[in-house]
């Protein structure tokens, strides 16, 4: 079952959950990427980019042909002396999440806020892709 596990980890790029002598050491990822909620109403589309201790200034959003870019850095805490860690699970380093705009979205109406370790990005839609209501008329 180890053996199953290691190959499946170098597969993906990840890095092992342990050395292959069983002890535990320091690990630590090179690249981690932030979880992300999208969903859609009538009105836009709402991004939501889980970013756990990162600073709003190590966060970048950016439109550019047709592209939703999301890029930034979580920093790992600097090693106290008289402090070992025995284990680090949790990612850090620099992250990117590219997502393709929709057709019907409009690049120039991109709205982001940052709080509490959620990034929110609301992408509104175009006029033209918004539904109308005709009113029927009776003869």
């Amino acid at each position: 079952m180890e053996d199953l596990h290691q190959r499946l980890s170098s597969a993906f790029g990840l890095a092992p959950a342990r050395p292959a002598n069983g002890q535990e050491e320091r690990l630590t990822v090179a690249e981690w990427l932030p979880l992300v909620d999208i969903t859609e109403d009538d009105k836009e589309y709402l991004i939501k980019a889980e970013l756990p201790e990162v600073r709003k200034e190590d966060v970048k959003v950016t439109v550019e042909d047709g592209t939703l870019l999301i890029t930034g850095e979580r920093k790992f805490e600097k090693e106290e002396a008289g402090k070992r860690y025995h284990r680090i699970e949790r990612a850090y380093g620099s992250f990117a999440r590219s997502f393709a705009l929709p057709d019907n979205a409009d690049p120039a109406k991109v709205n982001a806020e940052f709080k509490d370790g959620l990034l929110t990005v609301r992408l509104a839609k175009a006029e033209s892709a918004k539904p109308k209501a005709i009113e029927v008329k009776v003869a």
